[in-house]
C-alpha cells in the first residue's frame, strides 16, 4: 500500500513538473528599432533587457528594422508589438497622412524617449555650407521607411527643393557614413540623438561639417510640421564641431498596438520608468525618458496602460492625450 502511494505521488509530481512549462504563460514582445548605426537599436535593446528581467512572464527582443515609418506599419499589422518612432511619423500614421495617406494606423503612445536632431553632414572639403546647395548633388536622405527619410523629404518640400534636383541613394546610417568617407555621396542626413556612433566614427578620421539652418529656413520648416522645433546641436559633441549648430528637432515616441492590454502596458511602462538608471548606462539620451515628458511631448494619444501609471504617480493627463 505504501509502495502504491509512493508511485502515485511520483506520478503526480512528474505530471506537475511537466505541466509547469505548459501552464506558465510567456508573452513575447518585439520592439521595432532601426539600423545598428543609430541610437534606436541600442536603446531598444536596453528596453528589451529591462522588460525581460523586470516584467514577469515577458520575453522582449529588439528587432533591426527600417525605422520609424516601417515601425508604424509593423505595429499596426501586429508584426511587432512596440515601435520606436519619430513624433512626426507617429502623427502621420495615427491620422493617416503623408506616407500613410488614406489609412489611419491603430497605434498609441506608450512613452516619450528623447529628442532627435536633424544632422546634415558633409566633409569640410566639399565646400557645402547651406542646405540649398544640395541641388545637383549626390546625397543620402536616410533609408527607405526611416524617420530620417521622412523628415528630410519634409524639409525638401518646405524649402522648395525638388526630389528630381538631387541624386538620393537613401542609405542606412552606417552606409551613409561609409559613402561620405568614400566620396560616393557629398551630403548625408541623420535624424538621431546627438552623439550617434556612425557620425562619431566618421569625425575621427575625416574633417566634417554639419550644415546649419537659417532662421528663415527654420520658419518655413516649422510651418510645414507642427511637431518640429528649432534647437541647437551643442558644440563639442563631434570632433571639430566646436560651436552650436542651429537645426531642426523632433521628439521620439515609443508606440504600441492600440489593442494591447491595459495591464500589460502598465507593467511595461512601470518597469521602463523605474529602471531608467539601467537605460542611462546604455545611452545618455535616456535622461529624457520620464513620466513628465510623456505628458509634455507625446504627439498622439497615450495608451490607457500609460495613463493608468501616470495617474498613479499623480500626473494629470490632458484631454488631447486621451485615446
Amino acid at each position: 500500500m505504501k509502495r502504491k502511494s509512493y508511485i502515485l505521488a511520483v506520478i503526480a509530481a512528474a505530471a506537475l513538473s511537466m505541466a509547469g512549462p505548459v501552464l506558465a504563460k510567456t508573452t513575447f514582445i518585439s520592439i521595432g528599432t532601426g539600423g545598428t548605426g543609430g541610437i534606436y537599436y541600442p536603446y531598444g535593446g536596453g528596453v528589451a533587457e529591462i522588460w525581460s528581467k523586470k516584467v514577469t512572464g515577458v520575453k522582449a527582443v529588439a528587432e533591426v528594422t527600417g525605422a520609424s515609418v516601417e515601425n508604424v506599419k509593423l505595429a499596426h499589422k501586429g508584426e511587432t508589438v512596440v515601435g520606436e518612432v519619430m513624433g512626426d511619423v507617429a502623427v502621420a500614421g495615427f491620422k493617416g497622412l503623408s506616407k500613410f495617406k488614406g489609412k489611419k494606423h491603430d497605434i498609441l503612445s506608450m512613452a516619450i524617449m528623447y529628442p532627435n536632431l536633424l544632422q546634415v553632414v558633409t566633409l569640410k572639403k566639399s565646400g557645402i555650407t547651406n542646405i540649398e546647395q544640395i541641388r545637383g548633388k549626390n546625397i543620402s536622405s536616410g533609408s527607405p521607411g526611416s524617420g530620417t527619410n521622412f523628415m528630410a523629404e519634409t524639409v525638401f518640400k518646405a524649402l522648395g527643393i525638388s526630389l528630381d534636383s538631387i541624386k538620393d541613394s537613401r542609405l542606412s546610417f552606417t552606409e551613409t557614413a561609409n559613402a561620405l568617407r568614400d566620396g560616393t555621396i557629398e551630403v548625408g542626413f541623420w535624424s538621431v540623438g546627438p552623439g550617434t556612433s556612425s557620425i562619431l566614427d566618421l569625425a575621427t578620421t575625416h574633417d566634417i561639417h554639419i550644415i546649419n539652418f537659417t532662421p528663415a529656413q527654420g520658419e518655413k520648416i516649422l510651418a510645414a510640421n507642427a511637431t518640429y522645433s528649432m534647437v541647437d546641436l551643442a558644440g563639442g559633441v563631434y570632433k571639430g564641431i566646436n560651436a552650436p549648430t542651429p537645426t531642426i528637432g523632433v521628439w521620439n515616441v515609443m508606440i504600441c498596438q492600440a489593442s494591447l492590454e491595459t495591464d500589460m502596458v502598465y507593467n511595461l511602462v512601470k518597469a521602463l520608468y523605474e529602471n531608467n538608471d539601467y537605460l542611462l548606462k546604455i545611452h545618455p539620451s535616456a535622461s529624457y525618458t520620464t513620466p513628465e515628458n510623456a505628458v509634455k511631448y507625446s504627439p498622439i494619444p497615450l495608451h490607457p496602460g500609460t495613463i493608468k501609471y501616470l495617474k498613479e504617480k499623480g500626473i494629470s493627463v490632458p484631454d488631447k492625450l486621451m485615446p
